[in-house]
């Protein structure tokens, strides 16, 4: 992964690419963007259930770019509580495009970060570069995620049956009542946190996907 730094709107954004966007003679076709977890809780683009997501990609052929949010590590500004952050994945977006210039987008996130990942995806709802969402353990109970209903971008969701931050029964039924196209992995004997499941969850990923 090469480190880099990124003008946003609070300052600097703190990101780590993989060696494929740097290295490529000519733009990948498709990049993936991962959001971390909450920054008030310890989360950053280190943390082991991101790491994984990236490992998800690396086995797609998919290069990746982490970021950390404002306030978190080298990236400048404060917590913001959700609002910012999605201004700081929209201005990744946005320097991919004008300096990747990748044909296709994926976003993926986990816990807060699915949160922002989804408020992201709403922004570009009518971009055809949008392929597709991952959210993992989606906080549906604390976070307005009602807006994604609309979206017509396939979608998938992963959940932990003995999560003890974000209620599966509340995540079923946000997705049973979605309107919109998503495909839920539900995870059983699997926590918060993915303890001992991150292998399995990795694969769960690769089974459930197509390109």
């Amino acid at each position: 992964m090469h480190p880099i730094l990124i003008d946003g709107p609070s300052g600097s954004i703190e990101c780590l690419l993989s060696e494929a966007i740097e290295q490529s003679a000519k733009p990948p076709k498709r990049v993936a963007v991962i959001c971390h977890p909450h920054p008030m809780f310890g989360g950053n683009m280190h943390n082991k259930v991101v790491h994984t997501l990236a490992r998800f990609y690396r086995d797609l052929s998919i290069p990746v770019i982490r970021f950390n949010f404002r306030g978190v590590g080298a990236s400048e500004g404060s917590y913001d509580e959700g609002v910012g952050e999605v201004d700081d994945l929209t201005t990744i977006i946005d320097w991919l495009m004008l300096n990747v210039q990748p044909t296709e987008i994926e976003l993926a996130g986990f816990s807060f970060g699915s949160y922002i990942a989804a408020a992201g995806a709403m922004r570009l709802q009518n971009d055809p570069r949008l392929k597709r969402v991952i959210l993992v353990a989606p906080p549906v109970h604390h976070f307005d995620f009602q807006n994604y209903a609309n979206h017509n971008c396939p979608t998938i969701v992963v959940q932990g049956m003995e999560d003890e931050v974000v209620p599966a029964d509340k995540v079923i039924a946000w997705v049973t009542n979605n309107e919109s196209a998503i495909h839920l992995i539900q995870m059983d004997n699997t926590s918060h946190f993915f303890h001992g499941q991150l292998v399995t969850l990795k694969q769960r990923l690769l089974d459930a996907t197509t390109l």
